[in-house]
């Protein structure tokens, strides 16, 4: 079956695509931190509540997991639960839901805590029975338990494969801000047009701001820096990196809180000794869970890295940008920071300082599904100089760190020369961009603008750098066209991410091989695969790369709209 690729309005969330035959019962939202999930199922409850939409829906039930994982030693039947969430449908005397539309929201699986286990967990069918929350969720989703209800999970990435794809009946993602989207909320935010234009033009010369740039949360905390920076220092230059954009945030709080909570006034040193101890805290914290996946913090983790509750609320009061204090179920406290980004970075920052100050190198991480991706990039960030003479105050000057930005650089370049993932490839070219070394990416710009790939005979980390390239381009990938690089078979090895990226491949009179074939029969097998239009004639692929093709063209991934393959 071929799957298609489509945009889709809220309200028309359980509706799917026309032409559908089977009804909606589970949707999964993916969608990276901050980009705005949570936010997509709090609209969808108030239209429907303020019965703009769906109005078949007679219960919207909206669960957060980081509510539901404080449950997680207790024993609930499904009406207990509902009824202990939302306690008017106890006072209103309703014990069954089976003959109503219900949709149960479950937001942010990434947080959850409690132990989903879909394969080893006892069948459970009746909605008045108690157990554990962890074995009425699995069955809910599994649709044992009140298989007419619908569900709304939302979830990071990296956490959607917790559930089983067959329990699945619709997979959307939360894109974030599109180019032309990025542009209006800074002009939404800067109200003086040269100011607004002069940032929007500075965010499209840095490659990793302006990617960065379509999560909205990372759109609030750039606007907020470059406010500051222009303010106060208005021939000052930009910052470029991520790592120079977050030191300038946390700056810019520690500012705040001189300003606002101790009397003092903005040209003060920003770093007193408890407000250095605060952050120091708080990045031991950051680093601590990132470690173990944990994006939300109770009470009992926050002892464990020696922060005693009344200062985890001074804590939240102070630096209210980054880290916030919430009150769950039964009003216990959890905390979280601000967004995702803002706990890699302080936990970047806590390994930095404690190799600094101690000589304690804490890293022993491995990041198998590039979780650990950005941290790395702020931690590279953070043993340039200039970044350090920023954070003065707070980080120690270290030669010997920096001089080892120089081995880093060689490093990263040496691995580039290896055949990694497209998703390793771009990260080490974003570190490289964060050490301040974007010369391997400038030269094959400059060779991709003047359209002489074809004359140069390319190393691996030069190939690795036309893929980073390419990727991150402000333009969609549309078209593929491989004449426009290298007529090789390597040129359309190396050049696959690209191919598996564009909406239509151009190979024709490419003289594919067999090798190239299954090259191409891959990437149709690919579920993230995005090609719909391929072009091959005029290759002589013969029957042996027919029969290659044809297994790519069978496989239930494969979403090509059109093929051509005549020979002239």
């Amino acid at each position: 079956m071929h799957r298609s690729e489509t945009t889709i309005r809220l309200e028309d969330i359980f509706k799917g695509s026309t032409g559908r035959d089977e009804p909606i019962r589970t949707v999964l939202t993916k969608g990276v931190a901050g980009i705005g999930k949570t936010v997509l199922t709090q609209k969808f409850t108030l239209d429907w509540a303020e019965d703009k939409t769906n109005q078949n829906i007679e219960f919207t039930f909206p669960f957060t997991f980081k509510e539901l994982n404080v449950l997680k030693e207790k024993k609930f039947s499904l009406v207990e639960l509902v009824h202990c969430f939302f306690t008017e449908t106890k006072k209103a005397g309703i014990c069954s839901f089976e003959d109503f539309q219900v949709v149960f929201i479950l937001d942010g699986l990434d947080e959850c805590r409690l132990p989903l286990d879909f394969h080893n967990t006892e069948i459970f069918t009746d909605v008045t029975e108690s157990t554990s929350v962890d074995v009425l969720l699995t069955n809910l989703i599994r649709g044992h338990l009140f298989p007419s209800a619908r569900l709304w999970i939302t979830t990071r990435p990296a956490a959607a494969n917790q559930i089983p794809p067959e329990c699945v009946s619709m997979v959307t993602e939360v894109r974030g801000f599109t180019d032309q989207q990025k542009e209006e909320y800074f002009k939404k935010r800067f109200r003086d047009e040269e100011q607004a234009s002069r940032i929007i033009s500075h965010i499209k010369t840095s490659r990793s701001l302006h990617i960065m740039c379509h999560i909205p949360v990372f759109c609030w905390i750039t606007a907020t820096v470059l406010e500051d920076v222009l303010k106060t220092r208005d021939e000052e230059e930009l910052p470029k990196t991520l790592t120079e954009m977050y030191i300038h945030f946390l700056v810019v709080q520690a500012k705040v809180k001189k300003v606002k909570y101790d009397g003092g006034v903005e040209t003060d040193p920003h770093w007193s000794p408890e407000s250095r101890e605060m952050i120091e805290s708080l990045g031991k914290l950051a680093f601590d869970h990132l470690q173990k996946g944990n994006l939300i913090f109770y009470e009992s983790d926050l002892t464990e890295c020696g922060i005693d509750i009344t200062a985890a609320s001074v804590y939240s009061g102070v630096f209210t940008q980054i880290f916030k204090e919430e009150r769950g179920l039964y009003q216990d406290r959890v905390y979280c920071f601000i967004h995702l980004s803002v706990q890699e970075f302080l936990a970047a920052l806590h390994v930095h300082l404690t190799f600094i100050n101690s000589g304690v190198n804490l890293l022993a991480l491995q990041s198998p599904n590039g979780h650990l991706d950005l941290f790395l990039r702020f931690l590279l960030g953070l043993s340039l100089v200039t970044n350090q003479i920023l954070l003065r105050g707070l980080v120690t000057d270290s030669e010997s760190i920096s001089k080892a930005s120089k081995q880093t650089v060689r490093y990263i370049e040496n691995k580039l020369c290896e055949n990694l993932p497209t998703e390793k490839i771009i990260n080490l070219f974003h570190c490289l961009n964060e050490l301040n070394d974007c010369s391997l990416a400038e030269t094959i710009q400059l060779i991709l603008s003047l359209g002489r790939l074809y004359a140069y005979e390319l190393s691996p980390d030069e190939w690795s750098a036309v893929v980073f390239i390419l990727l991150s381009s402000e333009k969609d990938l549309d078209v593929f066209e491989l004449k426009k690089y290298q007529v090789s078979e390597r040129a359309l090895l190396r050049l696959l991410p690209v191919i598996k990226d564009s909406k239509k491949a151009v190979l024709s009179g490419c003289n594919l091989s067999l090798r190239s074939c299954e090259a191409l029969s891959s990437v149709l097998n690919c579920d993230s695969s995005h090609l719909r239009k391929l072009d091959l004639s005029n290759n002589n692929v013969q029957d042996s790369g027919v029969k290659i093709l044809s297994a790519g063209l069978k496989s239930s991934y494969c979403r090509l709209d059109s093929l051509r393959s005549e020979q002239s």
